[in-house]
């Protein structure tokens, strides 16, 4: 049951209910379908136009929101009593005659969906235990909100914030940080475009040094959002007023200032009813001279119109970004939606969603090789642009780059051709050293070919790790699978380019062909090389000269181990030393042994010559196969392996996977994307039903623009300046004079007495 000494039975004026009588509550209404499921969302991005109130501790926040709202229902204290943003929802609806009087009004929480609390003080009681569940039993404080929706005929719409007030010192378990950690919290909410932020300040403190103005003007440096809320006018020391506040000349404000007198602790003590406080504020500004004259700036009916209006006129200039970030929000959620796919639930589901990941798996891998990857990289290489890079610019080139020649020295070229000649002096070049050194050149093509299939054999690994298909993301067991498969795949297919490529090389190293019509010949390396070793450059070492090994012009055979026989040899040879004993015998001659190691003569014309046609045809024939080797090599690699992959892929895919025991296995969905299908299926409905909600009312709100005048310098709905010309006051008519201030408040204050 209601408070029957601060219920508000009669309703506002006609012309009160008719402002913010659509939009507000419509925001109110997409508050109420975004709040269960923004939080930790791609919704809790979505800004909705709201007004938080910003104060300081025992700055009267409290008891503005209650006199707004006409009843007591939030915690009081000495200490911080706000330790979790209130978003409180105000909702005029008008009491139904048949309706029992003590149920115009209600409450109702969020979290408690469906229970209406009739009573206030049960309300505050609410506000209390859930604040003491999130936030702690001592002074702790939390982000998290509390969202409460107030209905009663006796308030205006809007949609208030009421933020933890500014501390300076930590109290109970409150973290030495409490400052920073709540100027953190308000800052989240007043950066927002769309909140218009209420900056309440008591008269008795110093508007410049103002925590809640400096905490609004750092948020909104312009101003445009920001009205001032002077509280406890009526305990300001005698001759001093607050009419340098009120008219802006301390801090303007684009909105403005409204000055209020709030009821102070022992009105609360006394439980003096917010009727009483609301007639004594009438009262007080209508007999101060000085505030009597500036009567569009002081009291809660006038802030209850001005916030009213600003933040109906501020919802229809958002209104359509509003729905434009709706609109996008709900097309990237489809999206998302569509990438976690549809729960299946029978084996023909099953098999036609493996199927169908299997096929765009391999559309995939054959486009990111052919080069039509729809989300083509413009960075890097990628694909099959990678595998041609590697044909051409790393095989072909290096193999263009070898010089057979370079690891053959002439020594090697003489030694082998003298070892070819065997025992006798060859009269031309002979082609065993150089079918030895051709072969021995050709076998070194054999490693870089092979390199090559490993090179091209890991870009198809990557192609395929890279290869990602949406509905693929879903099944880890199946992805892990297909990774299996198909680097097992790769290898079986390695293993018949590896055979081939290393049968090219021993094909052409099994048939030297010497006809070939790209040989250069013995004939034409002979011309060349008799033309070289003309040219000054190409002369040979100079020759040795071959001299006698003795200055006789006789020769003296000697036997063949060189040792003489003794004197008492043969009678012929006694008789030969008998006739010639008065001749002197010539020195015997003695050679040198042979080395363990020889190595060739030294170099002479015709060695030469042989070494330069040896390096001339060698140069010659190593280019043809070259160039063999750089087609064939590729060719091999595209056949057996690449080109392979594309036509038999799918085939071997189906051949393991496509069996009705292994469906669920295979398609086994991860936790996450469960979750989050789950998530994304609850957000689309809120989204579109928060756009219906908006499309309802978007003829309403431009018949009602084009009804209103603007004022240029603020946007907000023209009015008649009574006061200075940075003051406003805002009706739904747009004129106000001072007797019709003091009616219309007098009005509200006996309707609520009666």
């Amino acid at each position: 049951m209601g408070e029957a000494g601060d219920s508000l039975p009669t309703k506002p004026t006609t012309s009160s209910v008719t402002i913010g009588s659509s939009l507000i509550p419509i925001i109110n209404k997409m508050q109420d379908i975004l709040a269960p499921v923004a939080s930790g969302s791609e919704l809790s991005k979505i800004s909705l136009p709201q007004v938080a109130v910003v104060g300081s501790q025992s700055s009267g926040k409290s008891s503005v929101l209650e006199a707004l709202v006409g009843r007591d229902f939030l915690p009081r204290g000495c200490d911080i009593c706000t330790r979790r943003p209130l978003v409180l929802m105000l909702e005029n609806r008008p009491p139904n005659p048949a309706q029992d009087a003590a149920q115009t009004e209600w409450g109702e929480f969020r979290h408690l969906p469906g229970k209406r609390f009739y009573d206030f003080t049960s309300i505050r009681r609410e506000i209390q235990a859930e604040t003491e569940r999130e936030a702690g039993l001592n002074k702790g404080v939390s982000d998290k909100q509390i969202r409460l929706k107030i209905t009663s005929p006796n308030v205006l719409n809007m949609t208030l914030v009421d933020l933890p007030g500014i501390t300076k010192v930590p109290v109970g378990d409150q973290p030495s940080d409490i400052e920073s950690r709540i100027r953190k919290m308000i800052m989240g909410h007043i950066r927002q475009e769309n909140c218009i932020i209420l900056a309440v300040t008591p008269a008795n403190a110093d508007l410049a040094t103002s925590d809640a103005l400096q905490l609004a003007r750092e948020a909104d440096p312009t101003g445009f959002r920001t009205i001032g809320v002077i509280t406890k006018l009526d305990i300001m020391d005698r001759g001093t007023d607050a009419s340098k506040f009120l008219l802006g000349k301390v801090v303007p404000l684009k909105l403005g200032y409204i000055g209020v007198v709030n009821r102070c602790q022992e009105d609360i003590n006394k439980n003096r009813s917010i009727a009483a406080a609301l007639a004594y504020e009438d009262k007080f500004f209508r007999n101060n001279p000085v505030y009597s004259s500036l009567s569009d700036s002081c009291g809660i009916p006038q802030l209850a119109r001005k916030l009213n209006q600003i933040l109906e006129h501020h919802i229809r200039i958002v209104l359509p970004g509003l729905k434009a970030e709706l609109n996008s929000q709900m097309n990237a959620i489809y999206k998302e939606l569509q990438t976690y796919g549809k729960v299946m639930e029978s084996k023909t589901d099953l098999g036609a969603t493996l199927l169908n990941i299997l096929s765009k798996y391999c559309e995939a891998f054959t486009a990111m090789l052919d080069g039509k990857n729809p989300e083509m990289l413009t960075k890097e290489l990628s694909g099959g642009a990678r595998i041609q890079y590697i044909f051409q610019s790393i095989f072909v080139k290096s193999l263009q780059e070898v010089d057979p020649c370079d690891d053959v020295t002439d020594n090697d070229i003489r030694t082998a051709i003298q070892n070819a000649s065997g025992t006798r002096d060859a009269l031309f070049v002979p082609e065993v050293p150089f079918e030895v050194l051709v072969k021995r050149e050709i076998a070194r093509l054999l490693d870089p070919s092979l390199q090559c299939l490993r090179f091209v054999y890991e870009e198809l690994v990557k192609i395929s790790r890279t290869c990602e298909v949406t509905e693929l993301q879903r099944f880890p067991v199946l992805r892990m699978r297909l990774d299996e498969v198909m680097v097992n795949f790769l290898r079986d297919g390695a293993q018949p380019a590896e055979r081939m490529i290393e049968n090219l090389i021993e094909m052409e190293a099994d048939y030297i062909n010497t006809s070939h019509p790209n040989f250069l010949g013995g004939n034409r390396a002979a011309e060349i090389a008799m033309h070289e070793l003309k040219s000054p450059q190409g002369s040979p070492s100079q020759l040795n000269n071959n001299k006698p090994v003795s200055g006789g012009s006789t020769k003296t055979w000697l036997p063949f181990f060189g040792n003489r026989t003794s004197s008492e040899g043969s009678p012929d040879s006694r008789s030969f030393g008998d006739q010639n004993h008065s001749q002197s015998m010539p020195s015997v001659i003695q050679l040198r042994e042979p080395p363990s190691i020889l190595r060739p003569i030294e170099v002479t014309e015709h060695k030469a010559v042989e070494i330069v046609i040896t390096k001339l045809l060698l140069r010659s024939y190593y280019d043809i196969v070259r160039k063999n080797i750089q087609d064939l090599v590729p060719k091999a690699i595209m056949h057996f392996l690449v080109n392979l992959t594309k036509r038999s892929l799918h085939r071997t895919f189906i051949q393991k996977f496509y069996r009705e025991n292994l469906f669920e296995e295979l398609l086994q969905e991860h936790d996450a994307f469960v979750l989050k299908r789950k998530h994304i299926q609850e957000l689309l409905p809120v989204l579109e039903q928060s756009l219906q909600t908006l499309e309802k009312v978007e003829f309403d709100v431009s018949c009602r623009t084009s009804s209103f005048g603007t004022d240029a310098s603020t946007e907000l709905p023209r009015i008649t300046r009574i006061s200075p010309p940075h003051q406003q006051y805002l009706t739904t008519s747009g004129e106000m004079s001072q007797s019709r201030y003091h009616s219309s408040s007098r009005s509200f204050v006996t309707n609520t007495t009666a």
